[in-house]
């Protein structure tokens, strides 16, 4: 048996222990939250090292189209074609692994702007309140009654019929930056903003009138030392939740925008290759299968990470 001593210094040690290290604990104790985990760390594996091992490159190269030129055209799935072929002539395992990165560059980016705005305007609102706190919130009510996704299509096939270069090189990183995917993504981040700056605005509220933000103020501290030094960091594990939720929304939103012929062609999406592949569906069903079990097991993934991060950074559980 322990002794009374040793059994303080535990408890001491669990008192002392920082947030994140609490958080972190209830994470793994949460077997769901950790087979999210497991699944986002897939997606992220075969976005950032998929293209060396996926059996043929991403299109528009056109090695991409190598079981066309040998005749395997709509070949359901063998030894040779794990995943089979699609009536384009693809190898489906190549193109599920390849739309791995660009679903991921969607959900990254859309969450990094989405948040970014939201932070701006729901924190600014929160803080000041009154006049500025009035505008600003009418302002994002406009962009909550819009019907988000009709705009969306709209905006995109404008934006995309007006690209002229399907691709941006930057040099010195010899990355290929798909134009068209980015306008999507742009697009998908001005009508994505407006519910999380209302949760940002609804923390700062609750935060605002917390003594130790009354105590800075009587120190004399200045308006932005109190948003981002007191504030903000109180409130990143709510963000945090947020931000892993948004991605899985982003690359659902983006899988529709696709599948119903608004995306951008020249990029191998799970959603495009849904598109692709539809008018098939009965001659070639597994194109349209394994691309839709990416989605959904990576939207999945998303959703039980977020569930999980919002049980393991709630303050109001105790071990």
């Amino acid at each position: 048996m322990t002794s009374k001593k040793e059994q303080k210094n535990k408890n001491a040690k669990r008192r002392g222990a920082s947030q994140w290290a609490v958080a972190w604990r209830r994470f793994k104790r949460n077997r769901a939250a950790v087979v999210g985990l497991a699944i986002v760390l897939v997606v992220v594996f075969l976005a950032v090292f998929g293209r060396f091992f996926a059996p043929y490159p991403s299109r528009p190269d056109p090695g991409a189209f190598e079981p066309f030129y040998k005749g395997d055209v709509r070949v359901p799935p063998n030894s040779e074609y794990w995943f089979g072929t699609s009536g384009l002539g693809t190898d489906i395992l190549s193109e599920v692994i390849h739309g791995a990165k660009y679903s991921l560059y969607v959900g990254v980016i859309v969450t990094v702007i989405t948040i970014g705005i939201a932070i701006l305007v729901g924190s600014t609102a929160g803080y000041f309140g009154g006049w500025v706190d009035n505008v600003l919130m009418r302002f994002t009510e406009v962009f909550l009654v819009f019907p988000a996704l009709l705009f969306i299509l709209v905006f995109v096939r404008i934006f995309t019929l007006t690209a002229q270069d399907p691709f941006l090189t930057i040099p010195l990183l010899n990355i290929r930056i798909p134009m068209g995917l980015t306008i999507v993504i742009f697009v998908l981040a001005i009508f994505s903003w407006a519910g999380n700056a209302r949760m940002v605005r609804g923390e700062f509220l609750r935060l605002r009138e917390r003594e130790f933000v009354e105590a800075e103020k009587a120190l004399g501290a200045s308006q932005s030392r109190i948003i981002f030094r007191h504030i903000l960091p109180n409130i990143l594990s709510s963000i945090i939740v947020v931000a892993s939720l948004t991605i899985a929304y982003a690359i659902l939103i983006e899988a529709a925008v696709s599948f119903l012929g608004f995306g951008d062609p020249n990029t191998t999406t799970w959603g495009q290759i849904l598109q692709e592949n539809f008018a098939d569906m009965r001659i070639v069903w597994w194109a349209a299968i394994f691309p839709g079990l990416a989605i959904l097991f990576t939207v999945f993934g998303f959703n039980l990470l977020g569930d999980g991060l919002s049980d393991a950074l709630n303050p109001r559980l105790r071990d």
